[in-house]
């Protein structure tokens, strides 16, 4: 029996017979002194239901069937309107009573015993009862925590779809550039997300990242790591001296041993030069002519990991009609039902085969290609993409 179970439980004795009181304390004197069981005594029904109400405590009823003002059959029928699964009866009555003895099994007693009683007999069925609860009421605490699992996955999704950009486009005024975004959340929550903010009339500051870990404190700290990004970011500075500061905040106020790869750029809608650093995360693809690439790597590590590390920048100079596209490993490392990896040349070749199609479409669309190459395999990761198009000056 569980250790929880095992001290101090609560068993209500429902008889009119009172000299059955003296009998039974002096039987289970041992127990009763250890603080094993606790007896509490009613003589009928409508008694037991009393106390029941005052102690709910009570896990265990042993009640007679024959009783005045409330018999043992009408309180079997009341306790089961309770609905309380960790709530046992056994039933006593005289031997060979079977037809009571089977209407108080249909109504819903756990066990049954005959007068007179043998408290051998007694102690045995006691025991068996108890241990049908403790295996109840374990049960009962391993779905609360699995409600309890749910729940913060719940409020893990909240979080992330809470602080992502959902207007797009976000600056329809603004024709020298598209951009858009998406996050497909998974039923585990990890800690993705993607981002993007102007800085001043010319500059547009956008990042992708994927924290370790899953759950609660990836998304808090998913939501850190984006609102510390933007905020430096809004300074106007640099992304190498973007990434040392966040980094810096990061290392100093995480004590969870988490990190965030991310990969933070800085756009100048008016020439095309996208400025960025590559903190550990996958190599955005760039989509120019009939060629698609991978970006330059910075060698960049992780945030969150070494506090004075310095990030280097890197330059891409974008040509009207190129496009950034952004991904985390949500894309390329989601599995069919022969355990194939999506991988990066299906990647390659769904890009090469849309060069040219609008920017929302390719991102809509590549969630599908993945969908349907895993089909019958549950999504494990967040899919979190971002396609950044330089329109040039019209």
């Amino acid at each position: 029996m569980d250790k929880k179970l095992i001290s101090n439980i609560k068993i209500m004795v429902v008889d009119d017979e009172i000299d059955l009181e003296p009998l039974i304390r002096q039987k289970f004197r041992k127990q009763i002194r250890d603080g094993v069981y606790e007896f509490v005594f009613a003589l009928n029904g409508l008694e037991a239901l009393t106390k029941l109400i005052e102690q709910p405590e009570i896990r265990l009823i042993l009640t007679d069937i024959n009783m005045p003002e409330m018999d043992g059959l009408t309180l079997l029928t009341r306790l089961k309107e309770l609905k309380d699964p960790g709530l046992k009866t056994v039933i006593v009555s005289a031997y060979g009573d079977m037809e009571n003895i089977r209407t108080a099994m249909n109504r819903g007693a756990f066990d049954f015993l005959t007068k007179p009683i043998s408290f051998d007999d007694l102690e045995i069925t006691i025991n068996k009862s108890l241990d049908e609860i403790s295996m109840i009421w374990q049960s009962m605490q391993e779905h609360d925590q699995l409600v309890s699992i749910q729940q913060d996955l719940q409020t893990a999704r909240e979080i992330q779809q809470a602080i992502l950009p959902k207007i797009f486009p976000p600056f329809p005024d603004r024709t020298e550039f598209s951009i858009f975004g998406s996050m497909i959340a998974a039923k585990e929550v990890g800690g993705d997300f993607f981002d993007f903010f102007l800085i001043d009339n010319e500059w547009l500051g956008f990042v992708i990242g994927d924290v370790s870990g899953k759950g609660v404190t990836a998304a808090i700290y998913m939501a850190v790591s984006r609102t510390l990004i933007r905020a430096t970011g809004l300074k106007g500075i640099s992304p190498g001296e973007c990434l040392n500061d966040v980094n810096k905040l990061l290392c100093n106020e995480s004590d969870s041993c988490m990190f965030v790869t991310v990969f933070y750029g800085i756009f100048n809608s008016a020439t095309g030069v996208v400025e960025y650093v590559n903190a550990g995360h996958n190599p955005p693809y760039i989509l120019s002519g009939n060629n698609v690439n991978k970006s330059e790597m910075t060698y960049g590590i992780p945030l969150g990991c070494v506090e004075d590390y310095i990030f280097d920048s890197k330059k891409i100079q974008l040509i009207p009609g190129d496009l950034l596209f952004l991904f985390t490993d949500g894309i390329t490392e989601a599995f069919n039902i022969h355990n194939q990896q999506y991988g990066e040349k299906r990647l390659e070749n769904y890009l090469l085969a849309r060069l040219l199609h609008p920017i929302e479409d390719i991102v809509r669309e590549s969630v599908q290609d993945v969908a349907v190459f895993a089909s019958g395999v549950p999504q494990s990761d967040d899919i979190t993409l971002l396609a950044l198009r330089y329109n040039g000056h019209k």
